[in-house]
């Protein structure tokens, strides 16, 4: 728990510590004076009026430390429930990777906790702060808007880079109309809290208007933690953003590369990534093993980059380019994955095939999508060394090595997928 919120307990308890405590001294002290005193004289009207008095002592102490302490217990569970609640909430933005969702489960999240009635997530652009992502009246005006980062109670926070709680937001000076003006939304109060890393600030999360009064301390320390890992969770994802973006520009770099170096084989890797999809779709493969299975379609003839053009025709020398291909890709993180399907994808579901001879099912399932796509494609478009046959050519010869070279099901699915017009 926060330090502030132990206190206000361990104040709590003391309080009922105390009342009690001197509920008791009172009573010793008035029996003992009784004793003392009165004991030869006391009459029974006094006998009732004392007793009444320590009856109605003992009653009001029960009564008040009943009460406080039931009040702490309900304020420790309380926030124990929030803790808790953040704790899950943070693992959820830790694993999401795609930066648009997870702006918006920040957002949904920090409203939910403090209680806002509407909110944004600003970013820092170079001097601006950017709108990423905004909840309330009028959000969809305010996307992609920006503003000097130095300007409005955004650039205060971001230039002290500390949280800062403004109940009544006409009062005060930091405060800009414009956005109001745009949205048609009033503002009246605000929780501003930048997103810190160890860097500096990215950017600010404000939540605007509380729902149950005015935003408290304990509303910052809780959005405080939460914004400090929803910062790193926004660095993340971008950076997954980034590597994601990095990926995709060196594939299409690699692909032109294998075009340019073996132009008879111009535009087959991204046909075989065409119809490998086919059967992927085909046998629900999720969306990430469409990924893994896409990218090595097009880097499956990587390792041809590495072998010179006059050897191309050399047996022994393009039996090495799986081999290869593999050695360049498993040393890139974002292709690691995909490597085993370069290696194997000139295996033979009989244990025929090479580079290691693996049948069957021991051959990877990317791997054997790979070498039905990549036969049928070789066939219809046709090598300097094997002449272009038809579309029900292909789809004969691929039967007829069903079982042999290729996997039987897998055929089967492709045959029953594959179309004329999936060739354009």
């Amino acid at each position: 728990m926060k330090k502030e919120v132990i206190e206000d307990i361990g104040k709590k308890i003391r309080m009922l510590n105390y009342i009690v405590t001197f509920v008791i001294y009172v009573l010793l002290f008035l029996v003992v004076r009784f004793l003392y005193y009165a004991w030869d004289f006391i009459t029974n009207p006094s006998i009732i009026a004392m007793l009444s008095i320590i009856a109605l002592l003992i009653l009001t102490s029960l009564y008040l430390s009943n009460k406080i302490s039931k009040q702490a217990v309900e304020e420790m569970e309380a926030y124990s429930n929030k803790l808790d609640r953040m704790l899950n909430l943070t693992l959820d933005i830790r694993e999401e990777k795609y930066g648009d969702i997870l702006l918006e489960k920040i957002l949904g999240h920090a409203a939910v906790i403090a209680s806002a009635d509407a909110g944004s997530i600003m970013l820092i652009d170079k001097d601006k702060l950017v709108f990423k992502i905004v909840e309330g009246g009028g959000s969809e005006q305010l996307i992609g808007v920006s503003m000097p980062k130095t300007e409005g109670i955004a650039g205060w926070v971001v230039q002290r880079e500390e949280p800062l709680i403004v109940d009544d937001v006409k009062h005060d000076k930091r405060f800009s109309s414009m956005i109001d003006g745009l949205t048609g939304y009033e503002t009246q109060s605000i929780l501003c809290m930048p997103l810190r890393l160890s860097t500096g600030v990215i950017g600010v999360l404000e939540l605007l208007n509380k729902t149950s009064g005015p935003f408290t301390p304990e509303d910052v320390e809780i959005i405080s933690y939460f914004a400090d890992q929803a910062a790193i969770a926004i660095d993340r994802a971008k950076f997954y953003e980034d590597e994601k973006n990095y990926e995709i520009y060196l594939t299409d770099i690699l692909v032109e590369a294998i075009d340019y170096h073996i132009p008879e084989k111009r535009g087959h890797s991204k046909r075989v990534a065409r119809y490998s999809n086919i059967m992927a779709r085909a046998i629900n493969m999720s969306a990430e093993e469409k990924r893994r299975l896409y990218f090595a379609c097009l880097l499956h003839d990587v390792g041809f980059l590495k072998i010179r053009p006059e050897d191309y025709f050399n047996k022994e020398e393009f039996m090495k380019h799986p081999v290869i291909g593999y050695e360049m890709i498993r040393p890139i993180n974002f292709y690691a994955d995909t490597a085993p399907f370069i290696l194997y994808h000139h295996e033979r579901y009989d244990g025929s095939g090479y580079p290691t001879k693996l049948g069957g099912e021991a051959i990877p399932l990317e791997a054997r999508i790979i070498a039905i796509a990549e036969a049928f494609d070789t066939m219809m478009s046709g090598t300097s060394y094997r002449l272009c046959v038809s579309f029900d050519e292909a789809i004969e010869e691929l039967k007829r090595n069903a079982g042999t070279q290729f996997d039987p099901e897998l055929v089967n699915v492709f045959v029953g997928n594959i179309a004329p017009e999936h060739l354009k």
